[in-house]
């Protein structure tokens, strides 16, 4: 092994993963490990969303360890398996020679960093990226059955972590589309396939909610250069940190040498220019362009051992990097060091008092799909359930089995959102939360509502709406009350109003289990000028209305 890796990388590989360690299981989770977390409690071929990978990783972990490390042990574990992986792709022999400044480059990557250790779909993706670009390197020099298939179950690899990584497949793949002509090629596609085909058919079986809710169901809001694009270029500094001139000028001083470098090339280019283009649409998250790290961190490297003056000047701000990025580390666990109040500060302090108020009976938390979770996680598994009203989004609470668990049952209702209730309780930010108790908890966030058009006029008078009951309990309908929400072009919510519906068929008094039940209604006026879309509301027993169609487009 120390042929390939020197006793030094070896080293200094050990002590960045026990450091992982360390982090791990001294910081508190951040929101989303804790919503992921909540996925790995029932282990599915997808989940709303993102494909499966995050959650394997924190089964995987949970097996050794309880608590936070054992969400984070297999993200500390593809942490350094990323860094091994990239030293094993550079062939300059004078590599040896730079083990140190390796080691640094990579640490002043605020992302590649924390990375390192947090658990997010981002994780599996960046090893991915770095096998699959390891494994394609192979395959150019040996098309072979062998490399095929251990290429074809890296590209499913890289699908099962996030949908982002298609663009790193399709990048590669035009940046040699000889590749359309070997066999072998189409080989390594069957395989991937074949492979994701469990995922598919997770995606089939839940109504391809998770595409249908990424394309067309985010609301967004009007281009701002300063939110939109400004955005998306700090975003692509704060990628590499304090080194981002010297990463940016590698990319454009590298050129092509052999089809290998040309992929690297053009997945960098091709990832910046897609998000640069979106972001005259929406705006981009910082983590979206990560994958440009694995490309980008080859090129720097290489440049840094080609030129002498620069790799000074790297050196010395990695050092300054692992520095700050250190005391941010200690900061993450020991919220004093840090600037503002983060995530993974004082959640089992808010935690703890709401369980002090709530005692051991389960919590309906109105809105909130990550707090739920964490609450779960901290509280020692109490059962929880995120209550999404039409002013939210869907997430996994929308189509996992959750809301049974609360069902009929006495529960503490949490919100942000009420001027009074039973309780209070205040997190570490300032905010404060209030609670009801409810006797016997009853929602039926699963009603669904259809027109008969994508497309809804405004004017008609007698529209036809069906609803469909999936529960295995018919549904009074004086429990219910339909809504509808206006919505402006860029999908934002701006109006609800009661719709006046009548059963299609007369004595109609129950929505029947497992069937749909047909109703016509007419649609309130409103005074909304730009209002372009519409989605159906049902509230039930006085909650506020959830999130019961789909967005039709609306015409006056």
């Amino acid at each position: 092994m120390t042929q390939k890796f020197p006793k030094l990388f070896l080293y200094l590989l050990g002590a960045l993963f026990l450091l992982n360690l360390v982090q791990s299981f001294f910081t508190e989770l951040i929101y989303d490990e804790a919503y992921y977390w909540y996925y790995a409690q029932n282990l599915d071929w997808g989940y709303f969303d993102h494909p499966p990978m995050v959650a394997l990783l924190i089964k995987l972990s949970s097996f050794l360890f309880n608590g936070e490390l054992g969400v984070r042990l297999m993200s500390c574990i593809l942490g350094i398996g990323t860094l091994a992986v990239l030293w094993h792709i550079i062939e300059d022999e004078r590599k040896k020679d730079y083990v140190v400044h390796f080691f640094l480059m990579m640490f002043a990557m605020p992302l590649l960093n924390v990375y390192g250790f947090l658990t997010l779909p981002d994780t599996p993706l960046l090893f991915f990226t770095a096998l699959f670009l390891l494994i394609y390197k192979r395959f150019l020099v040996k098309a072979s059955v062998g490399n095929a298939v251990f290429l074809g179950l890296v590209m499913a690899g890289l699908m099962y972590s996030k949908y982002h990584a298609v663009l790193v497949i399709f990048f590669v793949l035009l940046s040699n589309l000889k590749l359309l002509r070997s066999k072998y090629a189409w080989l390594a596609v069957f395989i991937s396939l074949l492979a994701y085909l469990p995922h598919f058919a997770w995606l089939y079986n839940n109504d391809f909610v998770t595409i249908k809710y990424h394309l067309f169901e985010r609301p967004n809001q009007p281009y701002s250069f300063e939110g939109f694009t400004l955005g998306y270029i700090l975003n692509l500094v704060l990628n590499f940190g304090l080194i981002f001139p010297f990463a940016y000028w590698a990319l454009f001083k590298k050129k092509a040498n052999g089809d290998f470098d040309k992929a690297l090339l053009f997945l960098s280019y091709g990832i910046i220019l897609f998000f640069l283009l979106s972001s005259f649409q929406r705006r981009t998250q910082t983590q979206w362009v990560i994958v440009i790290c694995i490309p980008m961190a080859l090129f720097a490297y290489d440049y840094l051992i080609q030129n002498a003056k620069s790799r000074k000047w790297m050196y010395k701000l990695s050092m300054l990097s692992l520095v700050l990025l250190l005391i941010g580390r200690i900061g993450l666990a020991y919220q004093p060091l840090f600037p503002i109040v983060y995530e993974t500060h004082g959640n089992k302090e808010w935690v703890n008092e709401l369980k002090s108020k709530a005692g051991d009976i389960p919590i309906v938390f109105e809105n909130s799909y990550r707090r739920s979770p964490m609450y779960q996680f901290y509280s020692g598994g109490t059962t929880t359930f995120s209550l999404n009203n039409v002013h939210y989004r869907q997430n996994q609470y929308t189509i996992d089995a959750s809301e049974a668990k609360v069902q009929g049952k006495k529960v503490a209702y949490v919100s942000l959102y009420m001027n009074t209730g039973d309780f209070e309780y205040q997190d570490l930010k300032g905010g404060v939360f209030k609670g009801v108790f409810i006797e016997n908890f009853e929602s039926f966030r699963k009603l669904r509502c259809y027109a008969d058009s994508e497309v809804i006029q405004l004017s008609q008078k007698d529209m036809p709406l069906k609803i469909y009951n999936p529960y295995d309990v018919a549904i009074p309908l004086e429990k219910i009350n339909i809504r509808v929400g206006y919505l402006n072009p860029y999908k934002q919510l701006k109006e609800t109003k009661d719709i006046k519906y009548s059963p299609i068929e007369d004595g109609t008094t129950l929505l029947k289990a497992r069937d749909t039940t047909y109703f016509t209604c007419s649609l309130p006026d409103s005074k909304l000028e730009d209002l372009s879309y519409l989605k159906f509301s049902i509230s039930e027993n006085g909650l506020q209305s959830g999130i019961s169609s789909q967005t039709y487009k609306a015409e006056r």
